[in-house]
């Protein structure tokens, strides 16, 4: 069997087809020379986070489950210090997976939010219920969210929540779904189910006691968590290609040779890291097992895009030895 660990470093695997370890609880991995590491996703992990985030990865909770049950880490502390809409590590929470979630997130208005929805539940779904849903209130919010005032979590992270629910793909730079005007084929409110945010935000509030939210750096967040053994830690910085127009704290190439100098101080640390593919990635990497993925919903549905897994000595001993 070729492991992981006996790649070389930075490299795919060779012209190989077989079935490696379950990623979700129930499914399978093949793997060949032509094709990603197919992850095959189980259940509707996504619909836990309150937030529509450009890349989410809730999708991945059941590979994560598998691999925290594998590591043995007991009580688990998972761990997201660019955390965003954190849907995998609120449905790994929600599932008793982990019995510990981390959320960090630097860009102020995301870390209201979480302190908003987890500290003041029942406000942030009443207001859920309650506000208007259309483009004189969209003004008002987006104004709150540029005024950036830190001293009302509630309001800023409820003005952030609302623009993420009503723009188009939920970028905070892009205008209402709908356009302006409202001629569009959807309307404002069309990723907005108040009832359905609403228990998203009272399910999480109820779990109150086991969340952590941090508003710091991601890689100080990354150099602590990376030395904790009982700590499961899922990196998901901004993209390479396109971070600037999808994300409001996008990346340089020094930040990313940074996070990844940061990574190779822990090789033995319990660590995944996502990124968009990149032959610069690939190459800051290079200490360690890099890898395409590709998610796989089932076999009448397509996965998405080519994404890039990476991942730490710990993990790539066990999916490789599966």
């Amino acid at each position: 069997m070729l492991l992981l660990g006996s790649m070389p470093p930075g490299r795919l695997p060779g012209p190989v087809a077989r079935n490696r370890f379950d990623k979700a609880g129930g499914g399978t991995v093949t793997t060949t020379e032509a094709e990603p590491w197919a992850i095959r996703t189980t259940g509707r992990t996504a619909a836990v986070s309150p937030l529509r985030y450009p890349g989410g990865k809730a999708a991945l909770a059941g590979f994560f489950g598998g691999l925290i049950a594998r590591l043995n880490i007991e009580p688990a502390t998972y761990v997201e210090p660019y955390a965003g809409g954190a849907g995998a590590g609120v449905a790994l929470l929600r599932q008793g997976i982990v019995q510990h979630l981390v959320i960090n997130d630097v860009d102020p208005a995301v870390f209201c939010f979480w302190t908003a929805v987890v500290n003041q539940a029942d406000q942030f779904a009443a207001r859920i219920v309650e506000t208007p849903l259309n483009v004189e209130e969209w003004r008002r919010q987006k104004e709150i969210y540029r005024s950036a005032d830190e001293s009302d979590p509630l309001a800023l992270g409820f003005a952030f929540f609302y623009l993420n629910r009503t723009n188009r793909s939920g970028i905070l730079n892009a205008g209402p779904i709908g356009g302006v005007r409202q001629n569009g084929n959807y309307k404002i409110d069309a990723r907005f189910n108040r009832d359905q945010l609403a228990e998203r935000i009272a399910a999480i509030g109820n779990l109150k006691s086991r969340i952590t939210v941090i508003g710091m750096d991601g890689m100080s967040v990354v150099q602590t968590y990376c030395a904790d053994a009982s700590a499961f830690v899922y990196v998901d910085p901004p993209y390479v290609d396109m971070g600037g127009s999808l994300y409001l704290n996008a990346f340089t190439h020094r930040d990313h040779a940074d996070l990844a100098g940061k990574l190779d101080q822990h090789p033995d640390g319990n660590w995944i890291v996502t990124y968009d593919p990149s032959d610069f990635i690939r190459q800051l990497y290079k200490r360690h097992d890099v890898r395409e993925y590709q998610l796989s919903y089932s076999a009448h549905r397509t996965g998405k895009a080519r994404e890039l897994l990476i991942t730490s000595r710990s993990i790539s001993r066990i999916v490789g030895d599966s």
